[in-house]
């Protein structure tokens, strides 16, 4: 190479590598919300600026506790990749809030009107009034913040690999604390955009729904979080909602206070395990196909599942080793879910609950929600009837079960040659009806007539045996009538 040609290298790698941005970190120690350095607006404004991946915004503590950042308007979308951390979580567990109550203006939920604007609240397609949004970007990070008083306190639209972790996400009383949604901006789903997010350890407090997957959302891991409710709360709806939301797993959090624990309205393939769901009107509130529900500890609702039925006649829930007690109290909470019908039938697992889209649903279907009684489902109660959805989990029916010379056998009538999963449960008292204590399960085959019976000999002081019956295709039934152990 020739001293020029050298030259004229040096100088071109020179000019492309003063235009690569930098990652870089962008402080926030100045709590008014206006465009000056080292606000919260300036710091997003200047990350969305800059290409590089990995920013950060630390937002430092300010003054003395509590720590809030009051905003006088929305926030512009996250456009970059960064990691925005309240910076005393670290030091102290405390968070720094992001408050949207100077122009989130209204009377509670009504203050947060849908895509339909005759309508408000939970329950109501919306991306209205959000606190922080990722829209159409991956990679970013939430961590030691409490964003609250906003209709939707997190975003998350058409983006994928974020991480919301150890927060505090309250008082959002419109869409939900976190929506995770592949939401068009006109109600279709995409789906393939809003994948392989992580919600994980964080505080949901007080919000209407306290978090969704929603229209495509797939593929994302909501684990070991609390929501909870208070009785401030307006419109304690759901813990959880997935809607059109598939491949989801939920795992180790907990839910109480709710209308619904875990709503699942049509959503597919959702793994949901080792959560416990306690003080909510119905623990479970479930439809749509090839959900599991693993483990799970479900107690003191007025109902722990209910499975209710839909349009889609082969959908099917899989219920397996969930440890269900102490239901059937008085809790009549109905926001846009649970059980307020006054002659229910209560119980551990209870099929055809009437929901939002069924005649016969006494609640709230959301602020402003009109189904026009004709559009209303029902589900059929008699052999051949028309107009009605079929029972669901193809009316699979519960094992006989009784207790013979020291053994408990459980018996089904079912489709011939066909081989199901029998699940033993233990109750501590002698008119136990529910599933305290996941005993173990035994696989059978129905013989030419359908029959089939599977034996659970291996007792330790059980005072009675409920059993389920789960078929090939993953549907299970109800709990059996219980057999006590004398």
């Amino acid at each position: 190479m020739t001293g020029l040609s050298f030259r004229l290298s040096a100088v071109a790698l020179g000019l492309s590598l003063t235009a690569i941005s930098h990652a870089t970190t962008y402080v926030v120690d100045r709590y008014q919300d206006d465009n000056a350095k080292g606000s919260l607006r300036w710091a997003i404004e200047q990350s969305n600026a800059n290409a590089a991946q990995e920013n950060e915004i630390h937002i430092q503590a300010v003054g003395k506790a509590p720590y809030v950042i009051k905003l006088d308007q929305a926030l512009p979308p996250i456009k970059s990749a960064v990691k925005i951390i309240g910076t005393q979580w670290d030091k102290t567990g405390e968070f720094i809030a992001i408050d949207g109550s100077n122009y989130i203006k209204g009377e509670g939920a009504k203050a947060c009107p849908g895509a339909n604007p005759e309508q408000y609240g939970t329950n109501v397609r919306t991306m209205t009034l959000p606190g922080l949004v990722l829209q159409d970007v991956n990679g970013v990070t939430l961590k030691g913040l409490d964003i609250h008083r906003f209709c939707i306190g997190v975003l998350i639209n058409r983006s994928s690999n974020n991480l919301i972790q150890h927060n505090r996400i309250s008082n959002n009383y419109g869409g939900s604390g976190v929506m995770l949604t592949g939401d068009d901006g006109k109600g279709n789903p995409t789906s393939t955009t809003t994948n392989n997010n992580k919600v994980l350890n964080n505080l949901f407090v007080d919000n209407g729904d306290g978090l969704e997957l929603t229209r495509g959302a797939a593929f994302n891991l909501v684990a070991n979080n609390l929501f909870t409710s208070t009785k401030a709360n307006p419109e304690p709806s759901q813990g959880i909602e997935i809607l059109w939301g598939n491949d989801n797993t939920v795992l180790g959090n907990t839910f109480e206070n709710y209308s619904d624990g875990l709503q699942i309205n049509w959503g597919k393939r959702n793994y949901i395990a080792y959560n416990e769901l306690r003080k909510n009107s119905i623990g479970f509130n479930l439809t749509g196909d090839g959900n599991i529900f693993d483990s799970n500890k479900v107690h003191d609702n007025r109902l722990g599942i209910a499975i209710r039925s839909e349009k889609d006649a082969n959908a099917r829930t899989t219920l397996t080793k969930n440890q269900i007690w102490n239901n059937g109290k008085d809790i009549k909470r109905c926001e846009a879910g649970g059980s307020c019908v006054p002659n229910q039938r209560l119980g551990a697992i209870v099929f055809a609950v009437p929901a939002l889209e069924h005649a016969g649903f006494e609640g709230s279907r959301g602020g402003g929600v009109m189904v026009e009684p004709a559009k209303q489902q029902k589900t059929c109660t008699q052999p051949n009837e028309q107009g009605c959805n079929a029972m669901p989990n193809q009316a699979i029916q519960a094992p006989q079960v009784r207790y013979v010379a020291g053994k408990v056998q459980a018996s089904i009538q079912a489709q011939a040659n066909r081989h199901y999963r029998i699940e033993f449960f233990g109750n501590t008292q002698a008119n136990g009806r529910e599933a305290e204590q996941f005993l173990g399960q035994q696989i059978l085959t129905t013989d030419a007539s359908g029959k089939g019976v599977a034996t659970w000999n291996s007792l330790h002081g059980e005072k009675s045996v409920t059993a389920t019956v789960t078929n090939n295709l993953g549907a299970t039934s109800e709990l059996s009538a219980p057999a006590t152990i004398r």
